[in-house]
C-alpha cells in the first residue's frame, strides 16, 4: 500500500487555515463565552426537563433516559453527580423559572452568532433585539429536540422492556440514547448553523456541516473517555469543590470550537469553489 504524500500534503494545507483560526483571540472568547452561558442555563433546563416528566408526564422512564443521557455527556462522577443531583432537587414545573431560563439561554447564541458571522464571512451582526428574537426561537426549537429525544429513548426502552426485559441494562440505555440522540444533535446544529448567521446559508452546505461536526462532537465523547481519569484528578487538584463546574465549562468550550472550526472550514471551502460570500439579511 503506497502512501499518497502528495494528497496528504493538499488535505495539512487545506485544515492549516481552519487551525490558524483557532489560534485566534477572537475564536477563545467566543467559545469561552458560549461556555459561560451553558454553565449558567444547562442545569435550570435539566431541572426544567425532569421536573416535565416527572410530573407533567408522569413517565419515569423518560426521566431515566435523561440520566442516562448524562452520564453519556459526562462520564465518571460528573454525570453521577448531576444526575443524582437532579433526582433528589427536581420539584414540579415552575413557569418563573422556564422564564428565567429562556433568558439565561439567550446568552449561548449571542457569541455564536457573531463567530458563525465571521466564519461564513457575514460582515454585519444583528441588532441586540433581533439576536434575541431569533435565540428565543432556536431556544424552543432546540429545547423541543431535546425533549423529543428523551422521549424517543424513554419509548424504545419501554419497548424493550416489554419485548425482552433481561436486556434492558445501562449499555442497552446508552446505546438507545446514542440512536436518538446523534440524529437530534445534528439537526439541532443544522438548525444553528443555517438560521442563526445573519446570512443566506445554503441550507445543503448548513446540513452537511452540522452532519460531520456531530459526528466530530461525538467522538470527542470518545475520547473524553480515554483522557477522563487523568483530567479529573487534574481538575480535582486546580478546582476542588468547583470541579464538576469546571468540567462542564471546559467540555462545553471544546464542543463550542469544534463547532466554530466546522463552520470556518466548510464556508472557507465552499467560498474556494464559488468565489463568493454569503449575503448579509441585513
Amino acid at each position: 500500500m503506497q502512501v499518497d504524500f502528495e494528497r496528504l500534503e493538499r488535505r495539512g494545507r487545506d485544515v492549516l487555515p481552519t487551525l490558524r483560526y483557532l489560534m485566534e483571540v477572537e475564536a477563545h472568547v467566543y467559545a469561552f463565552s458560549v461556555a459561560a452561558n451553558v454553565l449558567l442555563s444547562f442545569y435550570p433546563f435539566l431541572l426544567v426537563l425532569t421536573s416535565f416528566c416527572r410530573y407533567v408526564l408522569h413517565w419515569r422512564t423518560a426521566e431515566q433516559a435523561i440520566y442516562i443521557a448524562l452520564k453519556d455527556y459526562f462520564p465518571g462522577t460528573t454525570g453521577e453527580f448531576l444526575a443524582y443531583n437532579l433526582s433528589v432537587q427536581v420539584r414540579p414545573v415552575q413557569w418563573v423559572s422556564m422564564l428565567l431560563l429562556l433568558f439565561t439561554a439567550n446568552g449561548i447564541f449571542e457569541p455564536l452568532e457573531v463567530a458563525l458571522n465571521r466564519a461564513w464571512g457575514i460582515g454585519k451582526s444583528r441588532s441586540f433585539l433581533k439576536n434575541q428574537l431569533v435565540s428565543m426561537g432556536l431556544i424552543f426549537a432546540c429545547g423541543g429536540l431535546a425533549v423529543l429525544s428523551t422521549l424517543m429513548t424513554a419509548l424504545n426502552r419501554d419497548l424493550l422492556a416489554k419485548i425482552a426485559p433481561e436486556t434492558v441494562g445501562n449499555a442497552v440505555g446508552i446505546l438507545l440514547f446514542k440512536l436518538a440522540a446523534i440524529p437530534t444533535l445534528i439537526l439541532v446544529l443544522f438548525l444553528i448553523y443555517w438560521l442563526l448567521p445573519n446570512g443566506k446559508v445554503p441550507w445543503r452546505l448548513a446540513f452537511w456541516t452540522a452532519f460531520y461536526v456531530g459526528l466530530a462532537i461525538e467522538a470527542l465523547k470518545s475520547l473524553h473517555l480515554l483522557v477522563w481519569p487523568w483530567l479529573r484528578v487534574k481538575l480535582e487538584h486546580e478546582y476542588g469543590v468547583f470541579v464538576n463546574s469546571a468540567t462542564i465549562v471546559v467540555l462545553s468550550f471544546v464542543a463550542a470550537m469544534i463547532a466554530m472550526a466546522g463552520a470556518e472550514w466548510a464556508a472557507r471551502r465552499d467560498r474556494e469553489t464559488l468565489g463568493e460570500q454569503f449575503p448579509d439579511r441585513g
